[in-house]
């Protein structure tokens, strides 16, 4: 048995805003955090979706609304379906649902400005993805992996790469710091 007990660091995304903020838009450039497991990537979607959503006085940028598809229940912690996690003002949240599923249900009903999915790597969650890239709305997601060459290795994550839809990628290193890895 394995429990994970989600944890808020409130701003621990700070180190990853200048890259991700496209603020002559006031949204986010479709986004992966990539990292083997255990380097925060949860942690700081958790944060840059708090930020994003409440909006940031000194980057001048009014909060948006955020879609999360939590489909492990570890980005908002609900409980009686109130998030015990603190993901801002402007967030709709789906948990326990898949991540594909949960995606187009956002789109269609609750008009997020940006979605917000944990640990992608199915081909159903590339295809959602697309869908939501190609419908106008923004996404920052985290993936496994420790370089820009994992991506493109994997049979998958590569399809998301190819296909142009991904804008920054970001990498955990060893120490928790950030390093842009590819900018389009």
């Amino acid at each position: 048995m394995n429990f994970r007990i989600s944890k808020q660091i409130i701003n621990c995304s700070k180190t990853i805003l200048p890259y991700i903020l496209n603020l002559s838009e006031n949204t986010i450039y479709n986004t992966v955090i990539l990292s083997p497991p255990g380097r925060g990537k949860t942690t700081i979607l958790r944060d840059t979706i708090r930020n994003i959503s409440s909006g940031i006085e000194e980057y001048k940028f009014k909060g948006i609304n955020v879609g999360v598809v939590d489909e492990r229940g570890e980005i908002a912690a609900m409980y009686k379906g109130i998030p015990q996690n603190d993901l801002g003002k402007r967030v709709d949240i789906l948990d326990n649902i898949p991540k594909d599923i949960g995606i187009k249900m956002l789109i269609r009903s609750m008009n997020p400005k940006v979605i917000a999915v944990d640990e992608i790597g199915t081909k159903e969650d590339i295809d959602a993805i697309n869908y939501a890239v190609t419908s106008g709305v923004k996404g920052i997601f985290t993936a496994h992996g420790n370089s820009l060459e994992d991506i493109t290795l994997n049979p998958i994550l590569c399809k998301l790469y190819n296909l142009g839809l991904i804008e920054k990628i970001i990498l955990l290193e060893k120490n928790r710091k950030v390093k842009l890895i590819y900018s389009k």
